[in-house]
């Protein structure tokens, strides 16, 4: 009879090869480093195979043919956790445990509204979440770490599919003084030779900005070689307020103190789309697609009157 991997190492090697740490994936996994490495050595010796090239040093690289079995490791996992979900959703939807990943750009702004209106719309459903880059987020989905994302698009949905909820205006911050400051409503081609403040590469809000910029014709094909980033929305402001730059930050963190005492101005936008979409995001063919469309309704109720999008449809482009 032929021994077939297990669920479990099959997990030992995907959170290897998203964490690339032997103690950071045994972390992951609520194991020890010996077991983990342990498993993955007899799943190597199960196959007669070598997953991990060891003549590397410290390093975690995997073989090619570790890769490609890798690659239908996660096939494999998927269908065996769909089996569960399967079953589990025929017998009561909204029913179970939920792990949600969170952009930073959103998380600390609406979880104080999100979870306690989940528990209060769905009771039997257990919250988890995870905050992270949407990258990261995005391969933790695609490994079955994740069930859902809360996002902002447009972004690189590739294998997933997503339903918007509300739009979420860019606003622009000035430091005190500055000429904009004058201006009740800025036209975005205002923006033209300004100085900007950004977030650091991994941020989808950073390519958001950009795109913004570009509509405005501030940016041909590339953005300007003088920038200075942030690692976080609190950080870019206070560059702002140090008289780095000009940046755009979305309403949505605005609303819930983002600006408190950093000593800048802020400035609606004209002349083009000026907004990201708050959307809810999944695996294709999820068996739990339902729960995640009723969770998408439920959360409608956390956008602004008058920017909520109803249905279920990608913004593959800012505007679109």
């Amino acid at each position: 009879m032929v021994a077939f991997p297990s669920p479990q190492q099959l997990r030992y090697l995907l959170a290897l090869a998203e964490l690339r740490h032997f103690g950071r994936a045994a972390t992951a996994c609520s194991v020890t480093q010996s077991t983990l490495s342990a498993g993955i050595l007899a799943l190597e010796r199960q196959l007669d195979v070598q997953l991990l090239d060891r003549e590397v040093g410290k390093r975690v690289v995997f073989t090619p043919l570790g890769e490609e079995i890798l690659r239908r490791g996660r096939v494999a996992l998927e269908a065996l956790e769909t089996i569960c979900q399967v079953a589990e959703a025929s017998r009561d939807p909204m029913t179970g445990p939920m792990r949600l990943g969170i952009i930073p750009t959103i998380g600390p702004f609406i979880l104080p509204r999100l979870v306690p209106l989940v528990s209060a719309l769905f009771p039997r459903v257990r919250l988890f979440i995870s905050e992270d880059m949407t990258e990261r987020l995005q391969e933790r989905l695609m490994t079955g770490r994740l069930d859902v994302l809360l996002l902002g698009m447009p972004c690189d949905c590739d294998g997933l599919e997503t339903t918007p909820l509300w739009r979420d205006p860019f606003v622009l911050i000035v430091p005190p003084g500055h000429p904009l400051e004058a201006l009740p409503v800025v036209p975005l081609d205002q923006l033209t030779g300004e100085r900007m403040v950004l977030l650091e590469d991994g941020h989808c809000l950073r390519d958001q900005t950009v795109d913004v910029c570009r509509q405005g014709n501030n940016w041909a094909d590339s953005e300007p070689e003088a920038m200075h980033t942030a690692s976080s929305l609190h950080t870019l402001v206070r560059m702002v307020g140090q008289g780095l730059g000009i940046g755009l930050v979305p309403q949505l963190a605005v609303d819930h103190g983002l600006l408190d005492g950093a000593g800048v101005v802020a400035r609606p936008l004209t002349g083009g789309p000026v907004w990201r979409t708050i959307g809810l995001g999944w695996r294709l063919r999820s068996p739990r697609a339902e729960d995640f469309r009723t969770l998408a309704n439920g959360l409608r109720r956390l956008g602004p009157e008058g920017t909520v999008i109803a249905g279920n449809a990608l913004e593959a482009r800012i505007g679109s």
